[in-house]
């Protein structure tokens, strides 16, 4: 198998073609969600008359932060629901984005809406905002439920909150997160059983109506999808093979991989069948184009997950879901493009380094890196390098601040020229993109030209 595989990582002979479809804007997907929540507002103003003193402002105020919580948090899930029109459109590292942004709001509002709803019910009853609490948790046990699922969505809120998110590993991070359902259904039955905006039979129905389709949605495209595919393409490890000291490479071999369309740039969130890893997907970009009969990714040990990768046997069943993300040569609009990695963000800019049609010295590849040992992938690179005469620029040291950092601005200009009309492709650590973007702008290259993807969770 070791040759076999050998064989296959050599450049393809042919260079690849960009898979055509249909295209939808970002600005469309979140005019839509902007519509839904003025929307959600008529489910208020069809059940209120007038609003009279403070106490009705407040519990006014109360229902309609509660509406928009239980809509937004429907739209998170539905973000996460790796639906593949999304995933390929948008770009999952941004849905991550706009999911994280919006977490952000829907603990603001279950948070108001706690305390507004019990403000002004206190006010309506003449108590204290204390007894008001503990009479609703003790005497509705649909009011504890909610409680309980405010509970739990500030334990996921926190440990999202990017100073603890730091300190905790992927894998903690993703099993609080499975708290977040049950909260959803917690707050569900709080919203029928007490919301006054759902006396009416229509609003019920539309209520559940959005969050059914959304439940399918994850069930199909989370469950059902992968459970198919692992079906239909039988994926097994074939190989684990070291790259450098802390970086292993995993060929992926299975049955009809090419009705997958993968294409480089993308990833897969891989799920490994053994009794230590089987709980959790890990997404991992592929570190050279789909082969006919595997598939490769490249992984550096960065927590207990990946480290336990490097022991995995050949044989190992795999569950793979995808192919995701718009990282792909579809954003592509120019003839000349720069490809920026930086750590093992190099895995889908060696993938795109070798598919992306170009002449010769139209594709230019920057890669940067700690020290000569955190250079992965080399030797392919090199080959790919000499074989279609493209340029690459190894930039290896610790990071300086400045104009004599290697990806300043003035780094890149007195480097490579007037970049302005290049397509550039960027994937590294969070901090790297940032700030090479922000040297991209004083090079006046125009966003629509910059593609990025960012290792955030």
């Amino acid at each position: 198998m070791t040759a076999q595989l050998a064989r296959h990582d050599r450049p393809a002979a042919r260079r690849a073609t960009v898979i055509p479809r249909p295209r939808i804007t970002r600005a469309a997907v979140l005019l839509a969600i902007g519509i839904g929540a003025v929307s959600v507002l008529a489910l208020w103003w069809n059940d209120t008359n007038f609003v009279t003193g403070l106490d009705g402002w407040l519990t006014n105020a109360g229902r309609i932060t509660g509406l928009e919580c239980g809509y937004g948090i429907v739209v998170l899930l539905a973000l996460m629901s790796r639906m593949p029109l999304l995933e390929r459109e948008v770009g999952t590292d941004r849905l991550v984005r706009w999911h994280a942004i919006g977490g952000r709001y829907i603990v603001c509002l279950v948070v108001a809406h706690t305390a507004l709803i019990t403000w002004g019910y206190a006010l309506t009853a003449h108590r204290s905002i204390f007894g008001e609490t503990a009479d609703l948790n003790t005497q509705y046990a649909d009011v504890l439920m909610a409680t309980v699922a405010l509970g739990l969505l500030l334990l996921v809120g926190f440990t999202s909150a990017r100073a603890a998110r730091r300190r905790l590993a992927y894998e903690t991070w993703h099993y609080v997160h499975l708290y977040t359902y049950l909260a959803v259904a917690l707050s569900f039955s709080h919203q029928f059983s007490t919301g006054a905006d759902f006396v009416d039979l229509r609003a019920r129905v539309l209520w559940s109506a959005l969050y059914i389709a959304v439940a399918l949605l994850i069930i199909r495209y989370r469950i059902v999808e992968p459970l198919l595919s692992m079906r239909r393409h039988q994926f097994r490890v074939a190989e684990v093979r070291a790259e450098s000291p802390d970086t292993i490479s995993l060929y992926i071999t299975g049955r009809n991989l090419a009705e997958l369309r993968a294409e480089s740039g993308q990833f897969f969130r891989w799920r490994f069948l053994t009794r230590d890893l089987w709980w959790v997907a890990s997404p991992y970009s592929l570190s050279a184009p789909a082969r006919p009969d595997h598939l490769r990714i490249t992984v550096q040990n960065a927590g207990t997950h990946s480290a336990q990768l490097a022991q995995l046997r050949p044989g190992t069943r795999v569950l793979a879901e995808g192919p995701y993300g718009s990282f792909t040569g579809a954003q592509r609009s120019r003839d000349r493009v720069l490809l920026i990695a930086g750590g093992v963000g190099i895995t889908p800019i060696r993938a795109l380094f070798e598919s992306l049609p170009g002449r010769p010295g139209d594709i230019t590849l920057v890669y940067r890196a700690s020290s000569p040992v955190d250079i992965i992938l080399k030797h392919e690179i090199d080959e790919i390098a000499a074989w279609r005469g493209a340029r690459v620029h190894y930039l290896v040291g610790p990071r300086r601040k400045g104009p004599s950092d290697f990806l300043s601005a003035r780094s890149i200009s007195q480097s490579l020229g007037d970049i302005r009309n290049w397509d550039v492709y960027l994937c590294g650590p969070q901090s790297m993109t940032s700030a090479v973007r922000e040297s991209l702008r004083q090079l006046r290259v125009p966003a629509r030209h910059i593609h990025h993807e960012s290792f955030v969770f």
